[in-house]
């Protein structure tokens, strides 16, 4: 009698074998056991020299192509509001946004910002801010800011217009 272990075995066993002669690791049939023995399916013929499929082309959008709204950005700016507000004087888990555009990185007084935040030497201007915005960690490696960042242009167009009323 087979027990149970052994029939799992058998199993895998067999699945491993599919597996190895599915990449050419022999001619032997698929699926082999002391007892069967069964022929390999065949698998659809795959065109080597067929070029790989490319990856979509990343859609480089510059900041001067882009106008922004204002109305648009203060509501994409409720993702930034968790940890940021324009109030002046006003910080929470992140620095016042107020008058950001001009700042240099890591410059408000009292705020414990990262040490590669504060000394990247960055000032916020809009297209500096529209890098940042789109991957702040791609940015300033090792800033305390957690946020992945805003993927569309426009958004991150539109949230600058947003800042520039908040100074």
């Amino acid at each position: 009698m087979i027990s149970h272990r052994t029939s799992l075995r058998v199993l895998a066993l067999a699945a491993a074998a599919t597996a190895l002669s599915a990449c050419g690791g022999g001619d032997k049939p698929a699926t082999e056991t002391a007892e069967t023995t069964t022929p390999a399916a065949e698998a659809p013929a795959v065109d080597v020299a067929a070029p790989a499929a490319e990856a979509p082309a990343v859609e480089t959008v510059a900041f001067a192509s882009l106008t922004g709204d204002a109305a648009n950005g203060e509501k994409v700016f409720g993702q930034c509001r968790a940890c940021h507000v324009t109030d002046p004087g006003v910080n929470r888990v992140g620095p016042s946004l107020h008058g950001v555009i001009g700042r240099t990185a890591g410059s408000i007084e009292g705020f414990k910002y990262s040490p590669a935040n504060k000394n990247s030497g960055l000032v916020w201007s809009e297209e500096q801010l529209f890098t940042y915005l789109e991957a702040p960690q791609k940015t300033i490696p090792g800033t305390y800011m957690a946020f992945a960042g805003l993927k569309k242009p426009q958004d991150r167009a539109d949230v600058i217009a947003y800042l520039k009323t908040q100074a």
